[in-house]
């Protein structure tokens, strides 16, 4: 790497332990110790099938949260960038100065409102096109514990590619413990996992691309319909059972614009399979006539059910999201009883 990379590249990686010092703990510890593997195996440059060493492991664990130990109370440094020092969370004005070195960098809160920043190589690049910017990374040189595949901040959606290839492996570890008779093993079995872990694995990631960028284009819509509004009332929601009932209110509201649609128009059976097996339990507990449209399709192979569903979908999700900015707006920081019970209430 050049002195400019190099540089940028730990003092984005020391955010990114500042971060994990603060949130690291968050996870349950079955979630949290396969986390820290995968991390591992991203940090020594191993590759998927190789086999991690269980006392490197822990040595590099243990060390690792005496590092965060020591960063607990550590403020966030700037980037300096060509002698320029930059806001850690002025993403717009960090990529500018990164772009003539084909870096792209993104910081922002996700879920529980925790900062979260990477620094990938920019593979590709779409300008403002119906309001939205496109920055695709692949190899990350700085990370977090937390790598979100897929985010927008502000008018730019970032993809991760390698991180998607990561969590798809995540996934596929998990599944293979019992290997059940679920939506992601019918996705896992499109592919060949069992003769070419590393070409299944690059199909299943260029398939599920496609769909993540379908999900955040409906991300960036749903923040045109809803306005900084809605982001307020996150805050306000943060860490309460309501901000996950929200959040997964507007994902359903992007997917039923934007990424059913696509898969179904292509007639995507993988990645329907994968989109289903992928939700989590408040996305399948607040919309139950998603799954009953999925086992219409499996069993008559189908696909107006689903896309049905994901018509109505558009206008219930689209509807209730504007509903809860509204409750917010009269209920403030004291939002959360109402916001979850209006989502209780109106599951689809």
């Amino acid at each position: 790497m050049d002195a400019i990379t190099t540089q940028v590249s730990q003092a984005v990686q020391r955010n990114c332990h500042i971060a994990d010092a603060r949130h690291g703990g968050d996870y349950g510890m079955c979630t949290y110790l396969l986390k820290m593997r995968e991390y591992f195996r991203w940090e020594k440059g191993l590759g998927f099938d190789d086999r991690l060493p269980g006392d490197q492991v822990g040595d590099w664990l243990t060390q690792r949260e005496a590092l965060w130990e020591g960063l607990a109370d550590a403020d966030f440094g700037d980037l300096v960038i060509d002698g320029t020092a930059f806001d850690p969370f002025d993403t717009e004005a960090v990529n500018a100065a990164l772009e003539p070195y084909q870096l792209v960098y993104s910081a922002g809160l996700v879920h529980g409102a925790k900062p979260n920043f990477f620094l990938g190589r920019l593979v590709h690049k779409e300008e403002p096109s119906d309001g939205f910017a496109l920055r695709v990374a692949d190899a990350e040189l700085a990370r977090g514990l937390s790598a979100p595949p897929a985010m927008t901040r502000g008018r730019t959606i970032f993809l991760r590619r390698e991180s998607l290839r990561r969590y798809l492996w995540e996934k596929l570890e998990s599944w293979r413990w019992s290997r059940p008779d679920n939506a992601f093993g019918r996705a896992v079995a499109c592919y060949p996992f069992e003769s070419d872990l590393a070409e299944a694995l690059e199909a299943m990631t260029e398939a599920e691309m496609a769909s993540a960028r379908e999900h955040e284009i409906g991300e960036f819509l749903a923040g045109e319909l809803l306005g900084e509004a809605w982001n307020e009332m996150l805050m306000d929601l943060a860490g309460t059972p309501a901000e996950l009932m929200a959040r997964a209110v507007r994902d359903h509201l992007a997917d039923c614009t934007r990424t059913l649609p696509m898969l179904i128009r292509a007639n995507r059976s993988a990645s329907l399979h994968f989109y289903v097996g992928n939700f989590t339990a408040m996305r399948r507990e607040i919309f139950p006539g998603l799954n009953k449209a999925y086992e219409e399709w499996l069993n008559e192979r189908d696909l107006e059910p689903l896309a049905a569903i994901a018509r109505l979908g558009a206008a219930h999700w689209g509807d209730l999201a504007r509903e809860l900015v509204d409750v917010h707006a009269r209920y403030g920081a004291e939002a959360a009883g109402p916001v979850a019970q209006l989502v209780s209430v109106n599951r689809l």
